[in-house]
């Protein structure tokens, strides 16, 4: 069994900096397909940010400079820095995993277990 517990979600400005975490139970050893999601409000879930069991990571085209994936496996935790943040990146933000190999990795099918989710409110 995964559980994922999202965590580090806000308001801020334009311009702004936040950092979400996601903190993972799971068996010792399991290696992990990860990846952040976010649900724009009237809009289907998008991927954001990838990263698989290697460290191997992705972006979206429209975070890609601003946002950096991360994991420390010491603490069984996956980070999304986010920074210079725009109104546009206002949603509520998912941690997924899954622990098969991920072909398409911003494939919101591709993982079985997910977070609970953290609202990200960026204002003008």
């Amino acid at each position: 069994q995964i559980q994922l517990v999202e965590s580090g979600g806000g308001s801020v400005q334009t311009g702004g900096s936040l950092r979400l975490s996601c903190a993972v139970s799971a068996n010792t050893g399991i290696r992990l397909s990860m990846a952040w999601f976010r649900r724009i409000l009237g809009y289907e879930r998008e991927g954001v940010a990838a990263i698989d069991a290697d460290g191997s990571t992705s972006y979206a085209d429209s975070v890609k400079g601003r946002f950096t994936v991360s994991k420390d496996n010491a603490k069984n935790t996956l980070y999304l820095q986010m920074n210079s943040l725009k109104p546009e990146d206002t949603a509520k933000y998912y941690c997924a995993a899954d622990p098969h190999g991920v072909v398409n990795r911003f494939d919101l099918n591709e993982y079985n277990y997910w977070g609970q989710g953290t609202q990200v409110t960026v204002s003008s």
